[in-house]
């Protein structure tokens, strides 16, 4: 099954074009992310519900608005050293960070831009967690805009590489 997801995957960065190329990187970049998640739960006080619903944070109904999925991105980020002290992006680590997947490259400048210029408008936040969820919302969405967000499908079928 998951050879054919990885296939069904192939297929459409081939027949779709750049955009569904990108949000394969972007699958790639959203699974490994992810797999800190767990150990990032109770640090982050985040719930079993919402921890739950992050799994899906590319769907559509899912919000990006708990103070706790910050304090969760905080820690799964500095799990990949991407942020800095002042819990702002590491331009160089990100950049670095998402050169490592497959065709990594082809979106590293493109991802490193559109979470800076999120960041951006929040930065007179001072609570680390608001500040972060909210510039996490603010990605999701410009993802979604640039057609460069992954879909569920793709995300599996690249999973098993990380766990």
């Amino acid at each position: 099954m998951l050879a054919v997801l990885c296939l069904l995957a192939s297929l459409l960065v081939l027949h779709t074009g750049p955009a569904a190329g990108d949000a394969l990187v972007m699958s790639h970049v959203t699974a490994h992310f992810g797999k800190t998640l767990e150990e990032c739960r109770e640090e982050s006080g985040l719930s079993s519900d919402i921890m739950e619903e992050f799994h899906h944070f590319w769907n559509e109904e899912f919000e990006v608005v708990h103070r706790e999925l910050g304090c969760a991105i905080i820690c799964m980020s500095n799990k990949f050293s991407l942020l800095k002290e002042d819990q702002r992006m590491h331009h160089m680590n990100m950049h670095d960070y998402i050169k490592s997947f497959p065709n990594g490259e082809i979106l590293s400048e493109l991802m490193v831009d559109m979470i800076h210029n999120c960041e951006k408008p929040n930065d007179d936040i001072e609570d680390d967690c608001v500040r972060v969820v909210k510039t996490a919302a603010c990605f999701k969405e410009e993802s979604k805009k640039k057609g460069i967000a992954p879909e569920m499908a793709m995300i599996e079928a690249v999973l098993e590489k990380y766990i």
